[in-house]
């Protein structure tokens, strides 16, 4: 369950801004700087979307094959720490495997805006997709971490408000337990560079500042997972938080719905982030394009026909 080539690529990337003695501040910058610049192909723009802030990415491909599909992005960082900056190079990524247009949003952030500002924002931005006009069935949410968590939070927010649902949604290494339950938070501590219980509890409290950890919109997972759309959901073997993809998928297909699990093994924690010098994840980046695609596409067959 351990591959040293990638733990050790993945701690040296974190080395220098993930210690204890960091601040807040610093965590953030580094995050932000640890991760690779977009290619000179890529298109940014600060945009707006149902009042939240964040970053459109597009690509030459984006809407190139006729999917025209829209990709509202959740990013990591336990809710603290991340933004689109930190997100350019893998929403860049998703933006051309799915030949879609990414919106990375630049939600709120702990512990300036405790809970549930996140969520909050999150049902806004998707909100803000459809007055904006864009068509559900043309519309992917996806996020990792802290924000795949958020993400599925906000598709049952959507289901819960009788909203039009999006075509999809994609999690990578969901967060979406704030109680940290799971086998894995303790099987998988030993072999994750990057995510520990320990960290996990201070973003958590950092987040929440006394909140109900098993809020559902905090821990979406421990929530209704019927009538949500199909779910990619994408985890390592090696990190802590691989049981709460297994029990996303299982939970969505218990509850007669659609889930599609991927585990990379030996992978760690939001393993994509690292496709620029990870076969693996880009592998895992061309998996999400595929499904993007392909669960577009049926959407629109399916709104056609009706």
């Amino acid at each position: 369950m351990v591959s040293a080539r990638v733990n050790d690529m993945a701690a040296a990337a974190y080395a220098g801004w993930l210690r204890e003695d960091a601040t807040l501040e610093e965590m953030r910058t580094g995050f932000d700087g640890m991760c690779p610049e977009p290619a000179a192909d890529v298109t940014l723009a600060e945009g707006v979307v149902g009042g939240v802030r964040g970053t459109w990415v597009e690509v030459p491909e984006s809407g190139a094959t006729g999917s025209a599909a829209t990709v509202l992005h959740f990013h990591a960082g336990g809710y603290l720490i991340g933004s689109p900056t930190s997100h350019r190079d893998l929403g860049a990524r998703i933006a051309r495997a799915a030949g879609a247009r990414v919106f990375l949003a630049d939600y709120r952030l702990a512990p300036e805006h405790a809970f549930p500002a996140a969520y909050d924002d999150g049902v806004a931005a998707y909100r803000g997709m459809l007055a904006d006009g864009v068509d559900p069935a043309s519309l992917v949410v996806s996020g990792d971490s802290a924000g795949g968590g958020l993400a599925l939070a906000v598709l049952a927010a959507a289901r819960d408000a009788g909203d039009p649902l999006p075509a999809a949604g994609v999690l990578m290494s969901p967060w979406a337990d704030l109680t940290l339950a799971g086998d894995s938070m303790t099987g998988r501590e030993a072999v994750d560079p990057l995510v520990s219980r320990a960290v996990l509890t201070e973003m958590q409290q950092g987040y929440l500042q006394g909140a109900d950890p098993a809020d559902h919109r905090a821990s979406p997972l421990l929530g209704n997972l019927a009538g949500l759309p199909p779910l990619l959901v994408q985890v390592g073997s090696s990190e802590v938080l691989e049981d709460d993809a297994v029990r996303i998928a299982d939970g969505v297909l218990r509850a007669g719905g659609e889930a599609f699990l991927q585990i990379g093994y030996e992978m760690v924690h939001v393993f994509q982030m690292f496709a620029d010098r990870l076969p693996e994840g880009a592998a895992a980046v061309d998996r999400i394009g595929a499904f993007v695609r392909a669960q577009v596409r049926s959407a629109v067959v399916d709104v056609a026909a009706v």
